[in-house]
C-alpha cells in the first residue's frame, strides 16, 4: 500500500512532506505527494486576517483527504486552526525545531527602518522591542520575501527560524528569542494530519514526539481559552512544561502576560481562561480596528 501525502507547493511545504515521507520510508511505508493549491497561494496581496488566516492552507488538504484524494497531509502545527472537521485526526506531532522567529537584515541591526511582516503578533513585539520600525505588509513564501528584501523594499523581514532550517538556508540576521519575542503556538513543530481511521493513524505513531505533543497540547488550549482569532497579537510558547503567555496591544504599547508551570491540561485551561479576562479589551480593541466581526 502507497500512502498518499497532501501538501502545498510551496517550497517550506514541500520540504517538511518529504521530512515526513522519509522518515516513513524508513519504517517501510511507501509514500507519493500530491500538491494541493488553495487560494491562500493566489491571494498574496492582501493581509492574512482578510482571507482567513493559516486555516485557509490547512482546509484545503483537510478536504482532500476527507474526499480521498490524499491519506494524509504535513502542516507547521501553528497553522492548524483551534476547530477541526469530523473525519480528520492529528496522528504524530515531530520533536520542536526552533520556536525562534528570525530578523533577517543585510544592513547593521541599528540602521534597520523598515520591517516586513504579514503577523499582527510579529509587528505589536516588534514595536515594543526598542526598534521602533515602520512595519509593511509582506506575504508570500520564503523566496518571494527575500527578493522583496534584497530588492531594497524592506531593510528586514521576519521568518521562523525552523523554516530557515528546514530549507537549509543560513541568512543574515538576529535570532529573536522566545522569552521576550513569544512564538505563535506551536511554532517550530511539524503535524501530521490522517483520515479519522485507527489503522491507518497507528502507521504514524512512531513519529510522535511525547515531550513536545504535551507541551503543543497546552500552547493550543491556552489559544483556544483566549479566542481572538489571528488578528489579535498573542504569543504563547511553553517548553517543559513552563508556560510564556501573552496580548499585546496591535502597536505593542500595553500587554498582558502570564509566566507559569504547567503540568496538566487544567493548568493550560486556567492559565488561557485568567489571559482572556485580563486581556478582553485588547482582544476587543484589535477586533474593531482592524474591521473583523464579533464572533
Amino acid at each position: 500500500m502507497v500512502l498518499r501525502a497532501g501538501t502545498r507547493g510551496s517550497r517550506l511545504a514541500m520540504a517538511q512532506t518529504k521530512r515526513v515521507c522519509g522518515m516513513l520510508e524508513k519504517l517501510g511505508i511507501k509514500t507519493e505527494i500530491v500538491v494541493i493549491k488553495t487560494i491562500g497561494d493566489d491571494r498574496t496581496n492582501v493581509p492574512m486576517h482578510q482571507v482567513g488566516g493559516q486555516g485557509i492552507f490547512v482546509r484545503a488538504l483537510d478536504d482532500a483527504i476527507i474526499n480521498g484524494e490524499v491519506d494524509f497531509a504535513v502542516h507547521s502545527m501553528k497553522d492548524i486552526p483551534a476547530k477541526r472537521p469530523e473525519g480528520v485526526v492529528t496522528c504524530a506531532v515531530l520533536k520542536r525545531d526552533s520556536p525562534c522567529d528570525y530578523l533577517v537584515h543585510n544592513c547593521p541591526l541599528e540602521e534597520v527602518k523598515v520591517i516586513g511582516t504579514s503577523s499582527t503578533r510579529r509587528k505589536a513585539q516588534l514595536l515594543r522591542g526598542g526598534l521602533n520600525p515602520e512595519i509593511k505588509e509582506l506575504r508570500g513564501n520564503v523566496d518571494t520575501r527575500l527578493k522583496k528584501l534584497n530588492s531594497g523594499d524592506y531593510d528586514a523581514i521576519v521568518l521562523a527560524e525552523a523554516g530557515m532550517q528546514r530549507l537549509e538556508m543560513e541568512l543574515p540576521g538576529t535570532q529573536l528569542m522566545p522569552q521576550w519575542y513569544v512564538p505563535s503556538p506551536n511554532q517550530g513543530i511539524i503535524a501530521v494530519v490522517c483520515r479519522d481511521d485507527k489503522e491507518l493513524a497507528a502507521k504514524f505513531a512512531p513519529l510522535n514526539d511525547e515531550t513536545t505533543a504535551r507541551d503543543s497540547l497546552y500552547e493550543r488550549i491556552v489559544m483556544e481559552e483566549i479566542g481572538g482569532g489571528c488578528f489579535t497579537p498573542q504569543g504563547i510558547f511553553c517548553e517543559n512544561g513552563f508556560m510564556i503567555a501573552e496580548v499585546l496591544s496591535l502597536d505593542g504599547k500595553v500587554q498582558q502576560r502570564i509566566e507559569d508551570n504547567v503540568s496538566s491540561v487544567e493548568d493550560a485551561h486556567a492559565i488561557g481562561q485568567k489571559l482572556k479576562v485580563i486581556a478582553a479589551d485588547l482582544i476587543e480593541d484589535a477586533r474593531r480596528k482592524l474591521g473583523i466581526k464579533a464572533f
